[in-house]
């Protein structure tokens, strides 16, 4: 291909859409399943933010996490996802940035490798995960790590965050996803009925078991068992789950032969089982046995962006045609939802019952969310933390260097000589005299 980039070639063996970024993010080259999912870039002239994103500045200087500047700065792969902008609207993405050497050793390009995520999405739609806060792609992030491993994974937040549904995207993306996904409820059985639900039991082994029944252990063989509030069965009944856990083995109540279990764990709960081992109500060997890969479902006071859309989804998946005006999703976004994603139904289920006409109002809220007054300014892109005074220089001057890309109107205008702010931006990588990345 006349004036193709020499490194080009790196692009073409790879399965997923990919892309050769300079190091003032500029894309440089393309391979052909980029092209055919995402449309073609002007080599040579866009960049990777303004493509993706729309945004004019890199990601870093708008509140999300940058793969570039991190993997320039650490000189290693950095991985994150990213909602992107495509032909198809806005989609999640796992964005892999690797860093490629000159012959002198220094970083002189990227590739970025692009992988859509499916159990994810940012616009409305059924059956997978919703949300496009930073939150939210942090956790979409750890259960694209974890979902393709056997590591027992354990989900914590508040009641009504969408464990469960967290747990099956994770038994979707992984390789035992043709296999059965056994969920059980541990709060409030007691610890025969937990042994019986868990291992089956034989008959006659207690009064009413008139058959032989297998157990959730049994049933869940080559696919994923989900435990439900762990924190909330008893001393006695964890004892039971790991023996379980560390030999693989079980016996159904009743039973004389041991049997071979084959499932992948995942665990949940709303309680602090660190806080629990302590004050010695859970076993801390197997707080370690199922605390292995710990993932935070933050509540929805937390990620109030997405609650226009799991609101949008949520109406539309009912089948009405009613729908939320935007000075009523705005007060929706006001109020805390204690009770998350489980409230948020509830109270769209019932504005849908109290609603005429084809909009929702704001006074077919309830009156707590209607009168709810506008909340707190949310965290700032850079955190609400104490950072150190170099910290702060650096991310100060890599956002003054992109709005004022003339270096001696950046030096006037920060009160230093050009010299000195030459040497402070290549202290942070950002090469004088460049255009800002």
């Amino acid at each position: 291909m006349p004036g193709r980039h020499p490194l080009a070639h790196l692009l073409d063996p790879l399965e997923h859409p990919a892309i050769l970024l300079a190091r003032d993010y500029r894309v440089m080259a393309f391979n052909a399943l980029y092209a055919e999912r995402y449309g073609v870039p002007a080599v040579g002239t866009q960049r990777c933010h303004e493509i993706s994103h729309r945004y004019d500045t890199p990601c870093d200087l708008n509140g999300e996490d940058c793969p570039l500047r991190a993997s320039l700065e650490t000189a290693q792969p950095h991985r994150v996802t990213h909602v992107h902008h495509t032909p198809r609207g806005p989609e999640h993405c796992d964005i892999l940035m690797k860093p490629l050497r000159d012959s002198e050793g220094a970083i002189s390009h990227f590739i970025e490798i692009i992988q859509p995520i499916e159990i994810a999405a940012a616009s409305p739609t059924q059956g997978v995960l919703l949300g496009r806060s930073r939150a939210f792609n942090d956790m979409i992030t750890l259960v694209e790590r974890v979902a393709p491993s056997e590591v027992p994974a354990l989900l914590l937040g508040e009641s009504g965050t969408g464990k469960e549904l967290l747990a099956r995207a994770i038994h979707d993306r992984s390789a035992r996803a043709r296999g059965p996904f056994v969920p059980l409820e541990c709060s409030g059985l007691s610890n025969t009925l937990f042994e019986s639900e868990l291992f089956g039991h034989e008959q006659g082994a207690f009064t009413g078991a008139s058959r032989t029944r297998q157990g959730l252990v049994e049933e869940a063989r080559g696919g994923t068992l989900f435990l439900d509030e762990i924190g909330d069965i008893s001393l006695d009944q964890q004892v039971k789950l790991l023996r379980l856990l560390e030999s693989g083995t079980y016996r159904r109540v009743g039973g004389g032969g041991w049997l071979r279990a084959d499932f992948r764990l995942v665990a949940a709960t709303h309680r602090d089982l660190k806080a629990m081992v302590a004050e010695g109500s859970f076993r801390q060997d197997l707080y370690y046995r199922v605390n292995v890969f710990p993932i935070l479902l933050s509540p929805l006071r937390e990620r109030r962006e997405d609650i226009p859309l799991i609101a949008t989804s949520f109406l539309e998946s009912t089948g009405t045609r009613k729908r939320p005006r935007p000075d009523t999703l705005t007060q929706l976004m006001r109020w805390s939802f204690p009770g998350n994603i489980r409230e948020l139904r509830n109270v769209l289920e019932r504005a849908v019952l109290v609603c005429d006409g084809e909009w929702i109002t704001p006074r077919h809220l309830p009156g707590e969310i209607r009168y709810a007054a506008p909340s707190a300014p949310g965290p700032r892109p850079w955190g609400d933390g104490l950072l150190t005074l170099a910290e702060v220089e650096r991310r100060y001057l890599r956002w003054a260097s992109a709005r004022t890309p003339n270096r001696a109107a950046l030096a006037e205008a920060l009160g230093v000589s050009e010299r000195t702010l030459y040497r402070k931006l290549q202290g942070i990588g950002q090469e004088p005299g460049q255009e800002p990345r």
